[in-house]
């Protein structure tokens, strides 16, 4: 279960990526982000703004135009 939902649905990128640094930079240690989108550019641009934080994506899941990450901070 995640701390806190992003619902970026709706957003192009960059728009997703910046909300989701945005809202990682509130969270604690260990808490988790629930980051959903629709923008497939999301699945490379996410990934590399997490290997950019440190932080960790413990899953994500397509499921039709809806992309789903569940984000870690570190």
């Amino acid at each position: 279960m995640a701390d806190l939902t992003l619902n970026a649905v709706g957003k192009k990128c960059p728009m997703p990526v910046l909300m989701t640094k945005k809202e990682l930079k509130k969270m604690s240690s260990g808490q988790t982000l629930e980051l959903i989108v629709d923008d497939k550019g999301a699945l490379k641009d996410v990934p590399a703004l997490i290997n950019k934080t440190g932080d960790m994506i413990s899953e994500t899941k397509v499921d039709g135009e809806q992309i789903t990450f569940m984000i870690q901070k570190a």
